[in-house]
């Protein structure tokens, strides 16, 4: 057996003293399988060590959570004996090496958390985030990452349907993919990890294991340097096909009672699959790699073990049930293998995972220890600095107004997304409500009256002028996107997208944010039930924008009930919810406008989030839509109410007439201000309307009327709908169009 150097130990990730705890932990040196194990075990994206100590303040528990952080995906109660599983995950480092094979995999990767626990999929949503457009690789990273999400989803036949793609230079050599699958279950037939009863099979069902994506876990752990493009051997390669016939293979035999634990082969494969299974329940496992199927010659016991081939699941089978349940895999032309047996503990309670390989004891490894022992990092950490609040008479007014509005809605950020959307089957199952480009996509619970809502959501710079408020406004956004269908906001999953955290200011952002979600949540009823931490996103030291995304989930009772954005028809009053302040620190006037970058603190505090009036605001719009009174609702975001009225606009082909109500604000600021909890609404009763919501307690104010084809403001500004539709819809597809893209 070849010497275990320190150059070996600090090759696998290991610090000198995470190596003397492994030798503590094993009691003598490990043999190089061994300290793979332990390698991608410890890995941050596996153990979590800078962050458990602070996702451990997350509200995680409501009287709907079936099932918090811990397992593959949350599970939330939406009635009627029906459970939504979900979660998000990253695949960013890898979709910046091998950007399709990247993307596409990470997509197979979430949605095998999700059906693992017994789920159909119904939706898939993507949080994107790129580089500068006129960075060099941007294009192609643009188009690979679609190409592959597309793919992948569109083969599975599960729809895409919705999410968000930005464009900042901080992730100009880091991109982020972040993927979120939602799926459909019986609440009284929910598979779970834990293996229990000894001498019970252990079962390989999918994809043989090749070489691809070995060591995976690790490189998603560390930063990018010059010589990232090396790696590309750790990108996993993915087959839809194989997944759709392991996902029908899969729910077919969790239709029996033949299964006592079932976990997906994610990053980190064979290892973290076996050891989470067997430390979730309490037992050990004698594994014999030999029976492992192999799609490639002499693969030793360490490249099998984390091997981070695709399509791939573990189970724990009830004992006489491998005739059945391998007849089942084989008519879907899987593979199927008993791998392993579930063993006692030892005499101190610790099940130990045996492997064995060409009739050798490979690695004899305590799984409690390993798994328990993972390190837990209380990292140095400093506040991001405050800010001043800017006032909205100090932020330059623009030469045009509509001109100004025309550049936000046909910019880079502000411009639709269609020409990605439209690449992913978003209408596959019949059952997608609204399409992508509204505030949340409604996907029909098949065959009944229930849908669900769903949409993800961040503003990376207001994180970074002010993680707290950043954190509190991402989860608030999520939340009124949801309300603005008339879904009840039910949880979130996040994708917490930060730097290194070795460094204190980034490990601040990380503690803000999370401080800011964990306000937010309690405010709102809104828990955290599943998630995934990305840390590292860095290139050469320079880190990305804190980019906690949130997925959120909520439910409508009655689908008929739901509106979109879209003005609801002419001559409909146009009510704004929540009062304007002209809030113009961190907007996105300030950077697409006046060119600023959001960094320097002259750009800013971000605008403050009042999560009691967000509740009281959103709570009244949403007894609004269920009774019926409104036609049409937006929530005001990114670029304020003028962007917000666009989008309207452009959605209906309607114009609207909006009058001057600025009042002492600049109208710029009134326009563009992105103050927090508020909503644009038609309807054709504005009176009945806003008498409730002065008995509510809650601002409205009535500012115009739709129609004509288009938008104007008191008797001076005025612009086409068309003309801005046409700028709109057109800087994507012109992007895309250059040769660069492909």
């Amino acid at each position: 057996m070849s010497k275990i150097t320190p150059e070996i130990v600090a090759e696998h990730g290991l610090s000198k003293e995470e190596y003397q705890l492994v030798l503590q932990i094993m009691g003598r040196e490990p043999n190089i399988t061994e300290l793979g194990i332990f390698s991608v075990m410890w890995s941050e994206h596996c153990s979590y060590k800078s962050s458990k100590k602070w996702l451990k303040t997350l509200p995680t528990e409501a009287p709907w959570v079936i099932c918090g952080p811990g397992e593959n995906a949350g599970i939330i109660d939406i009635g009627d004996g029906d459970a939504a599983i979900f979660k998000m995950e990253s695949h960013n480092h890898p979709s910046y090496i091998e950007p399709y094979q990247g993307a596409a995999t990470g997509v197979g990767g979430i949605m095998r958390d999700v059906f693992t626990m017994g789920a159909r999929p119904i939706a898939n949503l993507n949080a994107l985030r790129f580089g500068r457009p006129e960075h060099p690789k941007t294009r192609h990273l643009v188009h690979g990452v679609v190409e592959g999400i597309g793919g992948y989803g569109n083969c599975m036949g599960v729809p895409t349907v919705g999410g968000e793609c930005e464009f900042n230079k901080s992730y100009d050599g880091n991109i982020l993919v972040n993927a979120m699958t939602v799926g459909l279950a019986k609440a009284n037939n929910i598979f779970y990890c834990a293996a229990a009863g000894i001498g019970n099979p252990v079962v390989y069902v999918g994809s043989k294991t090749g070489r691809d994506g070995i060591h995976g876990a690790t490189m998603a752990s560390t930063e990018f340097t010059e010589d990232s493009e090396e790696k590309r051997p750790t990108v996993q390669v993915g087959d839809p096909f194989t997944e759709k016939l392991l996902l029908e293979a899969c729910l077919e035999l969790m239709q029996t009672d033949a299964i006592v634990a079932i976990q997906d082969m994610g990053a980190a494969g064979l290892t973290s699959s076996s050891f989470e299974m067997a430390s979730s329940g309490g037992v050990g496992i004698d594994m014999n790699l030999d029976n492992v199927p192999q799609r490639e010659q002499n693969m030793t016991a360490y490249e099998m073990m984390l091997s981070e081939s695709q399509e791939r699941m573990l189970m724990v089978l009830k004992p006489g049930k491998e005739d059945m349940a391998r007849a089942i895999f084989e008519k879907w032309e899987l593979d199927f293998a008993v791998i392993g047996t579930l063993t006692e503990p030892d005499a101190d309670g610790n099940g130990h995972m045996v492997l064995y390989h060409k009739g050798e004891k490979v690695a004899d490894l305590p799984i409690n220890p390993l798994a328990h022992a993972s390190p837990e990092y209380d990292r140095p950490w400093v506040p991001t600095p405050k800010r001043e609040t800017l006032s909205p008479e100090s932020v330059a007014a623009p030469t045009s107004i509509m001109g100004a509005l025309k550049t936000m809605c046909g910019g880079a950020n502000g411009s639709s997304r269609r020409w990605i959307w439209e690449q992913y089957d978003h209408m596959v199952m019949g059952d997608t409500v609204q399409r992508p480009g509204g505030d949340a996509a409604v996907v029909r619970v098949h065959g009944t009256q229930k849908a669900l809502a769903m949409t993800s959501d961040v503003t990376p710079r207001y994180v970074f002028a002010d993680p707290v408020m950043g954190g509190r406004q991402a989860v608030a956004e999520t939340w009124r996107n949801l309300t603005a269908t008339g879904a009840r906001p039910l949880a979130i999953t996040d994708n917490m997208n930060f730097g290194n955290p070795q460094r204190p200011e980034i490990m601040g952002q990380f503690v803000g944010a999370v401080e800011g979600i964990a306000d937010a949540c309690r405010a709102l009823d809104y828990p955290v039930v599943s998630g995934n931490v990305s840390l590292y996103n860095e290139t050469n030291g320079t880190g990305i924008l804190p980019t906690p995304t949130i997925g959120g989930v909520g439910l409508i009772d009655d689908v008929s009930k739901t509106v979109g954005i879209g003005f609801g028809g002419v001559g409909q009053a146009i009510i704004i919810i929540g009062e304007t302040h002209g809030h113009l620190g961190q907007s996105q006037y300030l950077m697409e406008i006046i060119g600023r970058d959001g960094l320097a603190m002259e750009d800013g505090a971000p605008p403050p989030v009042d999560l009691a009036l967000e509740r009281k605001n959103g709570d009244f719009v949403r007894g609004e839509i269920i009774s019926g009174t409104i036609s049409a609702c937006h929530d005001v975001s990114d670029g304020g109410i003028l962007v917000a009225l666009a989008e309207m606009a452009m959605t209906a082909n309607i114009g609207a007439k909006i009058e001057d109500v600025s009042g002492q604000l600049p109208l710029h600021a009134w326009g563009f201000g992105e103050d927090q909890a508020r909503y644009i609404i038609t309807t054709s009763n504005p009176e009945d309307v806003l008498e409730r919501a002065e008995k509510s307690g809650v601002w409205a104010t009535l500012v115009g009327t739709t129609g004509s084809g288009e938008l104007t403001i008191g008797d001076e500004h005025s612009i086409s709908v068309a003309e801005l539709k046409n700028a709109h819809e057109s800087w994507m597809p012109d992007f895309m169009s250059h040769p660069e893209a492909h």
